[in-house]
């Protein structure tokens, strides 16, 4: 399941992201986004939604959202 599946309010483990861009990996890694770390989607918008990292809430597209499996 990715995130962009993911139900609103409940926190998920990050299993694996898939971007196939080493900046964009290591921008994530940056921002706390990494396999074995919580997240928890706050809000589902049409072009995307805003996810909760270590107390941060970021916003984040549905093409990102696919790439992050939970």
């Amino acid at each position: 399941m990715n995130l962009k599946d993911a139900k609103v309010g409940i926190e998920y483990i990050i299993k694996d992201i898939t971007t196939y861009d080493d900046e964009l990996d290591a921008f994530l890694f940056s921002l706390g986004c990494y396999a074995g770390e919580p997240i928890t989607v706050i809000s589902q918008k049409k072009g995307g939604c805003i996810v909760s990292i270590k107390d941060s809430r970021y916003s984040i597209d549905n093409q990102l959202a696919q790439a992050i499996s939970i």
